[in-house]
């Protein structure tokens, strides 16, 4: 085996999970798209700060807290430089599935007259309006919207696919002059499928729709800019891009942020509190009530610095060629079905596939006696499986410390399942 052939650009030994051995065999971890693993310096920078400067952020005077203070918002400088936004335009949250919702419920509170000033009825909906999402859709970001409609009256409508995943061109009519909010992913976390965030935003804004982005799939795998990209809302984890669970970023254009009404209240989000009633901080001090999660937040930092030293473009041509060598092996195995496009194009390396036979979550137990982790189950895409004929599937998913080796061990593993399971 070369060395080439064993190459990725961030190295396996700087990440301490990979010197496990499962079940006899080396690790071989293909399912960051539910969860990455994090680097050494990840780990030690969030021991560092938690030994050695932890502090009430934007609480106190005293030195500790002056430089929790200062690390806390250099990441959120460095965060906004990654996905091209302003820092004031970056939001912390626990992850995605809350930056979603807290979307939403701003504007349950919006459409019931909970206003920050009087742009902020731009958010209000009733009735007569139309929120529009895809069906591939993480549920993340399906059902706050089906809960939203259900709040204000509005009614849900859907954009739908073709038979690889990709978005059925004949159904964007469902964007029209009711629809307020147009939510939809980048990247399927089943299919791989990169969406036209273009034409999907451009249609959406031409009649007033404001576009709320999950980025989820796409910021750890691919160089993103939000503000060329011209999407109002966007989210995404700090967990799948090689940093801690806990921490997710919301950005949303200042001028939106200045008159969308606050989901949580409480401490640090304030102007002025009297008994009666109280005023509310500018963003993004509005929307961070509460004590953030201080070390996870310096741990997203420290991952966004190593995916930078990489370099986001090298990262994406390394995984685009684990995907296009995966396909094509994929493609040659008798009973295995690709759940999304079976060719390289306008896709990345979510690979969900079905077994003709067998249960996907057999094939993950299989496939984790010989050391390789995938993932098994619906992958919180109910929708979209079932549009793609399935009620579950396995799927491979790729991080920058895979290799071609991974694949092959891989897809050594994948062609004994049916022989296995005797369904051969």
């Amino acid at each position: 085996m070369s060395m080439e052939h064993l190459y990725s650009p961030a190295r396996k030994s700087d990440f301490p999970i990979f010197s496990r051995v499962i079940n006899g065999s080396p690790l071989v971890y293909l399912d960051s798209g539910a969860t990455s693993q994090r680097p050494r310096s990840v780990l030690q920078a969030m021991y560092d700060h938690d030994a050695i400067h932890n502090g009430a952020v934007n609480r106190g005077s005293h030195t500790l807290a002056g430089e929790s203070t200062l690390a806390f918002e250099k990441v959120r400088n460095d965060v906004a430089q990654f996905v091209g936004a302003f820092p004031d335009e970056i939001i912390w949250t626990s992850g995605s599935t809350m930056a979603l919702n807290a979307i939403a419920y701003s504007c349950a509170n919006a459409s019931q007259g909970r206003y920050i000033n009087e742009d902020s009825e731009r958010f209000s909906l009733s009735a007569s309006d139309t929120i529009v999402v895809t069906r591939a859709e993480h549920h993340a970001n399906l059902v706050p919207w089906q809960e939203l409609a259900a709040r204000t009256g509005a009614i849900l409508r859907w954009i739908d696919l073709d038979s690889e995943g990709y978005i059925d061109e004949n159904t964007l009519d469902v964007i029209d002059e009711r629809t307020k909010i147009c939510a939809f992913t980048h990247v399927s976390n089943v299919s791989g499928v990169i969406n036209d965030v273009d034409k999907i935003a451009n249609i959406a804004h031409s009649v007033g729709a404001l576009v709320v982005l999950d980025a989820c799939q796409s910021v750890p795998h691919m160089s993103v800019d939000f503000h060329a990209l011209d999407v109002d809302f966007a989210v995404f984890s700090g967990h799948k891009m090689l940093g801690p669970t806990g921490i997710g970023v919301l950005y949303g254009k200042r001028d939106l942020l200045a008159s969308l009404p606050p989901f949580l209240t409480g401490g640090s989000m304030i102007e002025t509190v009297e008994m009666e009633s109280s005023t509310y901080d500018i963003p993004p001090a509005r929307f961070e009530a509460g004590t953030q999660a201080v070390t996870q937040i310096i741990g997203l930092g420290e991952a966004v610095r190593y995916l930078n030293g990489i370099g986001m473009d090298v990262i994406h041509r390394h995984e685009q060629e684990l995907t296009r060598y995966a396909l094509e092996k994929m493609n040659d195995m008798e009973g295995i079905r690709i759940l999304g496009p079976s060719r390289l194009h306008n896709r990345l390396g979510a690979l969900a596939f079905d077994v003709d036979g067998v249960h996907p979550h057999d094939v993950g137990q299989f496939l984790d006696a010989k050391g390789v982790a995938v993932r098994t189950g619906h992958h919180c895409a109910q929708p979209l499986h079932r549009h793609l004929g399935v009620y579950a599937s396995s799927r491979a998913s790729f991080g920058p410390y895979n290799t071609l080796d991974d694949v092959d061990r891989f897809i050594e593993a994948l062609a004994g399942v049916r022989s296995y399971f005797s369904v051969e």
